[in-house]
């Protein structure tokens, strides 16, 4: 009975693309109770996706999937600033330093102090913000904006790294599952973070602990790949 319920809930999300789970109980006719146990169990088998109340089908990277850099910036908030200060312990003067376009990376970016340092980022926001920065050399990916990401999408990473070494890549992520592997939602920024994790000298994942035990649509790479994890969970690093 079990099964087959999780196999209508999955049916359900993928008919309506994403509901509450108090919308999920009434179509099931079961108790809210119920309905998170379930979501708990398909997430963790990376079937569906949590987020902010509601669940959504994992459609492996097509659509148009993911929260718009405004929310994941109002999320979580504190937890982020929290974890982004402890990520700038690592940063040190003469670095070469690679950021994604995550909300917690752009946390970091804020505290960045004006010493000499270079950033490679796909941010939008990132850019913006150290742009005012007169000692920290700016590298962008450009390519193609991504408004509802604020991201830079699309572009030649290749010919952008043939002469720069990376010295520390710090990023986030859609999830880490029971098993290790780390999660994004959509393909184009998953692949700028596999590329940066495997060049980079070493990395940080900063990572709020709603996002632990948690499946995604495209598969960035391990947690031994990275150096550390700053969390604000137990989690550590192995």
């Amino acid at each position: 009975m079990k099964t087959a319920r999780h196999e209508e809930l999955i049916q359900l999300l993928e008919q309506y693309e994403n509901l509450t789970t108090q919308q999920l109980a009434r179509l099931l006719e079961v108790s809210l109770e119920t309905v998170r146990r379930d979501l708990d169990c398909l997430q963790k088998q990376g079937k569906i996706i949590r987020q902010h109340g509601r669940a959504r089908h994992i459609s492996r990277g097509t659509g148009d999937s993911g929260d718009p850099f405004i929310e994941r910036q109002k999320s979580h908030l504190h937890s982020k600033a929290t974890i982004a200060r402890h990520a700038l312990a690592w940063v040190s003067e003469g670095m070469v330093i690679a950021l994604d376009a995550s909300s917690t990376c752009w946390y970091l970016a804020r505290l960045l102090p004006d010493i000499p340092l270079t950033v490679f980022t796909n941010s939008e926001r990132i850019c913006q913000l150290l742009a005012k920065r007169k000692h920290i050399q700016l590298v962008s990916t450009g390519g193609i904006l991504q408004r509802k990401y604020a991201c830079y999408v699309d572009a030649p990473l290749a010919p952008l790294l043939k002469n720069m070494d990376i010295d520390l890549f710090v990023f986030s992520c859609e999830g880490v599952d029971v098993n290790g592997t780390l999660w994004d939602t959509r393909s184009w920024n998953a692949e700028y973070k596999t590329i940066l994790l495997r060049r980079a000298a070493q990395s940080l994942l900063l990572i709020d602990k709603s996002k632990l035990e948690r499946a995604g649509e495209v598969r960035i790479g391990e947690m031994a790949e990275v150096t550390e994890i700053i969390s604000d969970s137990a989690l550590q690093s192995g």
